[in-house]
């Protein structure tokens, strides 16, 4: 009896399993879909069919991989490439966010004409680099972007310290429109003949450009950069009088508007700024005392920006234009302590999230400390830190 009982047990356990198994083997799994070698071909030659310098219906690539970004470079390295070429150049097959599809256009042409082993001077390089320059643009040193890689040539035809060139690569300059181009070109030479620190290119850069806002003519022939720097300095003093003035004038409209029972109105409007959240972080030491909170906070005024200003020494406040037309937002790293609140830095973000510009007082470079609070908000916020 209990033989049988056992025995029982042990079948109905069999069954049990059987039926599992049986039942797993009517699970289909999802299959993962096969590479879209269609659309990557489709999307590389659309534009560029005259170009082709094999038949596009017979790339039949041994890749596993369905990132179509990566899939695009491929099918760009197939239908125009005979020879290889520098990484800022194809770039601009993986990602071309941010760009006007003029510029697109424009890349993938280099592209397209270094890779084919034709004439990148004739493809249209010549517009802005001569010819010893367009092989300095196709042989960077190092890694660089694009535009990092067109001042650098620039640079190493006024240069032939190698230091010079990849500080000058490094800095704003890579930043300015085509259409500045021939000015810019004056100053990489000028800072080639008189070499600087990227934090003092970089700070010289917002006086140069007003400079040349104000006035198409003007030019670096016959200055210095001690007399660059004290220009500047002067002209930093003149944007505070100018931000004390301003705000003398809102006080003086908005004590009118109240005069007249149209306070509700506010005088100051903010603009939309960056679709980012503010942040902050508190640090977690026991003592209470010894606390501290950070926080990076958007600045959507021109008031906030004149504060900005004052407080941290630097020119902030010349940003305003460029936050209002969407092109760049403005923020700033503080600590909260003890009751009081210190301003640590000032953090221009471009529209694609990333900090293209990062200031401490009297634009120094951010200290260590400040850095890793920095890194956690990048992170937290999904900024690139460049």
């Amino acid at each position: 009896m209990a033989h049988s009982l056992i025995q029982r047990r042990r079948e109905a356990e069999r069954a049990r399993v059987e039926a599992y198994e049986l039942s797993l083997r009517h699970v289909s799994q999802r299959t993962r879909p096969p590479p879209d070698f269609e659309t990557a071909i489709y999307e590389a030659k659309r534009g560029f069919e005259a170009d082709i310098v094999r038949d596009a219906e017979a790339w039949k690539p041994r890749m596993k991989t369905r990132d179509a970004a990566r899939l695009r470079l491929a099918a760009a390295r197939y239908l125009f490439a005979r020879y290889p070429v520098a990484e800022h150049l194809e770039q601009i097959w993986i990602d071309g966010a941010g760009l006007g599809a003029d510029e697109i256009r424009l890349r993938k042409r280099w592209y397209i004409a270094a890779a084919g082993g034709g004439s990148l001077y004739a493809a249209g390089a010549a517009d802005w680099l001569s010819r010893k320059e367009v092989h300095a643009f196709l042989n960077p040193l190092g890694k660089v972007g694009f535009e990092a890689a067109i001042w650098q040539a620039i640079a190493r035809s006024y240069a032939g310290d190698p230091g010079i060139v990849l500080r000058i690569a490094r800095t704003r300059i890579t930043q300015t429109p085509r259409a500045e181009h021939g000015f810019w070109r004056e100053v990489v030479r000028f800072f080639c003949a008189h070499p600087t620190t990227v934090e003092e290119m970089d700070d010289l850069y917002d006086y140069l450009a007003a400079c040349y806002r104000r006035n198409r003519k003007f030019s670096l022939k016959g200055r210095s950069l001690v007399s660059l720097g004290r220009q500047m300095r002067e002209w930093h003093r003149d944007l505070d009088a100018i931000a004390r003035i301003e705000a003398a004038r809102r006080r003086a409209e908005a004590a009118r508007n109240r005069a007249r029972g149209l306070a509700a109105e506010p005088v100051d409007e903010a603009w939309r700024g960056a679709a980012i959240a503010d942040w902050s972080w508190t640090n977690s030491s026991k003592d209470r005392s010894k606390r501290e909170e950070y926080v990076v906070v958007q600045l959507r005024t021109a008031a906030d920006l004149v504060a900005e200003t004052r407080g941290m020494r630097h020119c902030v406040a010349t940003y305003a234009t460029k936050c209002i037309a969407g092109q760049a937002s403005i923020w700033s790293l503080r600590r909260r302590a003890s009751g009081s609140v210190q301003r640590l830095l000032t953090i221009e973000l471009d529209p694609r999230s990333r900090a293209v510009q990062v200031r401490g007082f009297a634009n120094r470079p951010p200290l260590a400390e400040e850095s890793k609070i920095l890194e956690r908000w990048a992170q937290a916020r999904g900024i690139m830190l460049l």
